[in-house]
């Protein structure tokens, strides 16, 4: 059964009484290249338990049942699960659940299909909910090695931007602080059945054992990247205002001795950059006068 043909996936959704979701972002592909490509990078080690988000039709599942020990698939849409029981029907190594990604208690789902093999994520990510499913994933600290998800180009070119471009970002700087992002290819919207409105791009996040830095404080770090980009076009120092009981001239003082010129934006700095004036102002912040 070739799940990339239009003809196939629309026979199969007639068949099945179902249509496409809109408020699902659900997006079949229809590149068999593509769907191979995705699932060869998923994972290093073939001994890898990958978690699928939104698998649709089976899709991708199939190739990713190929090529490593388990697949565990969280679909949203009750119509597909039936579907998805037979188009998966050739593979004992696959388990579908029923069940919205931003509620299922993912760390006890882990420890119950892993069984302490390596566990990475892979999805075609529905574009309107990207980031929190992103967000999720990574601030729950899951035993997860990588993250592979197809996303909207545009969106990918901010994940992957290098501190200091136009694309930089607060979900930039966060992102570093948990892994190294990689961009690794671009997806046509001819690719999908129905096409989107805009082209798609597979990034790879690899998520880090042990941080390069780890400051004093993640709530402070976070809030200091969040204001930094607030108000992009205000210089950092002005942008600071307020995240932190200190007067400007404080502010300017712990930026300046980073390093940085007094009219430095938030978009200049890099996550160690801000790991390092989040301290920098904590300390201030903490250190009896």
């Amino acid at each position: 059964m070739e799940l990339t043909s239009p003809s196939v996936i629309r026979a199969l959704m007639s068949e099945a009484g179902i249509t496409f979701r809109k408020e699902f972002g659900q997006n079949f592909l229809t590149s068999r290249d593509v769907v191979a490509r995705i699932a060869d990078s998923a994972a290093e080690s073939e001994d890898t338990v990958i978690l699928e988000i939104g698998p649709g039709i089976g899709t991708l599942t199939q190739e990713l049942c190929e090529r490593y020990r388990k697949v565990v698939a969280i679909e949203i849409d009750r119509g597909l699960i039936p579907l998805l029981g037979k188009t998966l029907a050739p593979y004992d190594n696959v388990t579908v659940i029923e069940g919205d990604v931003m509620k299922v208690d993912l760390r006890a789902l882990i420890e119950r299909e892993a069984e302490g093999h390596p566990v990475a994520v892979c999805a075609n990510l529905p574009y309107y909910i990207t980031t929190p499913i992103l967000m999720r994933l990574l601030e729950a600290r899951l035993p997860l090695t990588s993250i592979t998800v197809m996303i909207q180009s545009e969106v990918a070119d901010r994940l992957a931007a290098a501190a200091g471009s136009a694309e930089y970002g607060a979900i930039t700087a966060v992102l570093g602080y948990y892994g190294k992002v990689s961009r690794l290819f671009t997806v046509s919207a001819g690719c999908f059945l129905p096409p989107p409105k805009v082209s798609s791009a597979v990034v790879r996040i690899d998520l880090y054992k042990e941080p390069p830095a780890v400051p004093r404080s993640e709530a402070l770090l976070f809030r200091v990247i969040h204001a930094a980009f607030a108000q992009r076009r205000k210089t950092l120092v002005n942008a600071l205002s307020g995240v932190a009981p200190l007067d400007k001239a404080t502010l300017l003082s712990l930026i300046t001795s980073q390093g940085h010129s007094p009219t430095v934006r938030g978009e200049c700095l890099s996550t160690r950059d801000f790991i390092a004036l989040a301290d920098a102002i904590d300390e201030k912040t903490k250190r009896p006068q």
